[in-house]
């Protein structure tokens, strides 16, 4: 018997959505509307119109973007529960939300390539001046609201994965991980890594093929969750897991 932290974490369906949250997020910012603005966030949010020079403005600009990444983590989780709490208004048509969420996901999954050009636009913040530690999560919070077209894609399929749970704890934890997978390299850029800036070049020089692959992931899914093979295969993954757990 496991205590209920260990049956939320070990759920099958949440099991499998951990990962897909973190690197959905991951995806948000490798996206065209998000990762060639970094440089003026990071400018923005730390308060300086020059490089980083010293420790002291290199804590602060860590400080500014940890605020950031709290302000858009307030609305991306609030945007997970709403999810869960329409999952749990509908519990008695599990089999019909999971299909419906699976041509979702498919529909998402064409947005991130590109195919449904109307649905991502977004509301660009002008970014005319640096405000600081002060408008540091005015500015997350802006920047969850207004992209939402853009990165929605991948938040709306990792929260159509567990929707059919109708658990709010469980879609929290995945709003939270899609956060930590989309808010880390703006973390890793701050510190001034010098290969996290490499890696970041080297991702705007392939944006395209990891939008591709991103898409096509996320259809794959959507097909799976529309024809059933996700439901059995949860399914199979929750009984080996019951099977093989050890008490916590």
């Amino acid at each position: 018997m496991v205590n209920p932290v260990g049956e939320i974490v070990l759920s099958g369906n949440l099991l499998l959505a951990m990962p897909i949250a973190l690197a959905a997020g991951f995806l948000a910012f490798a996206s065209p509307c998000v990762l060639p603005l970094v440089p003026g966030y990071l400018a923005y949010v730390g308060g300086f119109t020059r490089p980083v020079e010293n420790r002291r403005e290199r804590s602060r600009l860590l400080l500014g973007v940890s605020l950031f990444i709290l302000g858009f983590s307030v609305v991306f989780v609030a945007f997970s529960i709403v999810f869960a709490t329409a999952g749990l208004l509908l519990q008695s048509r599990l089999d019909l939300i999971t299909r419906i969420a699976g041509v979702v996901v498919i529909l998402m999954g064409l947005v991130f390539i590109g195919q449904v050009s109307f649905l991502q636009r977004t509301v660009r913040p002008k970014l005319t001046a640096a405000a600081g530690l002060g408008g540091a999560p005015v500015l997350g919070i802006v920047f969850g609201l207004g992209w939402v077209p853009c990165i929605g894609p991948t938040l709306i399929a990792v929260n159509a994965l567990v929707i059919n749970e109708g658990d709010i704890g469980r879609a929290a934890l995945i709003g939270l991980l899609y956060c930590l997978g989309l808010g880390v390299p703006f973390l890793l850029l701050a510190f001034g890594f010098r290969w996290a800036t490499g890696a970041a070049d080297w991702l705007k020089r392939n944006v395209r093929v990891i939008n591709l692959i991103g898409g096509g992931l996320l259809i794959a899914i959507g097909v799976a969750m529309v024809t059933g093979l996700w439901s059995l295969f949860v399914s199979s993954l929750g009984s080996v897991i019951g099977g093989t757990v050890t008490p916590l």
